[in-house]
């Protein structure tokens, strides 16, 4: 008789981790609170001076015979959206007042600001706290009302190196409105590969960015919650960017690509759906002709 209650008490502690699970989940699914979020690196980008005015390297100094380097400082910026969901297709609530932080764990907070529509953001731009870490386990925290709601991204990425992006030239040359077709990185056997989201945008002749001619990285709170369940498409082994992204003949472009990592919902009074990623980006130089 000890023995068979011994085994039955074995068992039934064997299944009590996933019978926590399945609560959890369950309260996942029926939370009316949802989090979407970002933490994207892009590091420093030394844009050379021949590309973009159009020279071949190597040939031109600048106009005042200088060094050939324009540098884009790197940039850090996190972004949360907060909010309740009425129905499994509408575009949620967002939820104004709350104290919204991003926190590696063992860490120090970051405070974000709230800015408006539920919507709550910090960049690194004069402000030294906020630090992209590879490999960190990131915390998105939003307190309402004494209570916390808690999504999390497990190790972060590293940056993806493309070889693509680096030809012996510095930059790459192309025709306007032409596709560009890039390899990423092979990841091991059993292994999944990072989300990869691509944003193009134009460079002026001193190197001011202008608005994005192209990107796929999801724009709406819908579109992240669809996400989850379609992340397919941004694992592929091969991306190709269309030839729409590079509109304008002797133009420079920035391709940034975001090798970035998923999570979701930590705490149990988050919907399970919500999407949190954290990744830092490789960076290519593109000129057309």
């Amino acid at each position: 008789m000890k023995r068979i209650l011994l085994s039955a008490a074995l068992a039934a502690s064997s299944l009590a981790p996933l019978a926590c699970d399945l609560e959890k989940a369950g309260n996942q699914l029926a939370a009316e609170h949802v989090m979407v979020g970002t933490l994207l690196s892009t590091p420093q980008v030394d844009v050379s001076a021949s590309a973009l005015a159009g020279y071949d390297a190597g040939t031109f100094g600048g106009p005042d015979g200088g060094a050939d380097v324009i540098s884009l400082p790197a940039q850090t910026a996190a972004v949360v959206f907060f909010g309740t969901r009425s129905g499994e297709n509408s575009q949620p609530s967002g939820v104004a007042g709350a104290t919204v932080t991003l926190q590696p764990l063992s860490g120090q907070a970051t405070s974000l600001t709230e800015d408006g529509s539920g919507s709550y953001s910090r960049t690194s731009v004069g402000d030294e706290e906020l630090v992209y870490q590879s490999g960190a386990t990131y915390q998105f925290i939003a307190a309402q009302g004494g209570t916390r709601y808690v999504g999390q991204v497990d190790d972060a990425p590293v940056k993806e190196a493309i070889t693509a992006f680096h030809p012996p030239e510095g930059f790459l040359r192309i025709d306007a409105r032409t596709a560009l077709t890039f390899d990423r990185v092979a990841v091991p056997d059993g292994q999944d590969r990072t989300l990869g989201f691509v944003t193009v945008v134009p460079l002026s002749a001193d190197g001011e960015k202008g608005e994005p001619t192209y990107s796929n990285m999801p724009q709406t709170p819908i579109q992240f919650l669809q996400l989850v369940g379609l992340p397919g498409p941004y694992r592929e082994a091969r991306v190709t960017i269309p030839g729409e992204a590079f509109p304008q003949s002797n133009q420079t472009y920035l391709i940034i690509f975001q090798a970035v990592r998923m999570g979701g919902a930590e705490s149990d009074n988050l919907f399970l759906g919500s999407a949190l990623l954290a990744g830092t980006a490789e960076v290519g130089v593109v000129r057309t002709r």
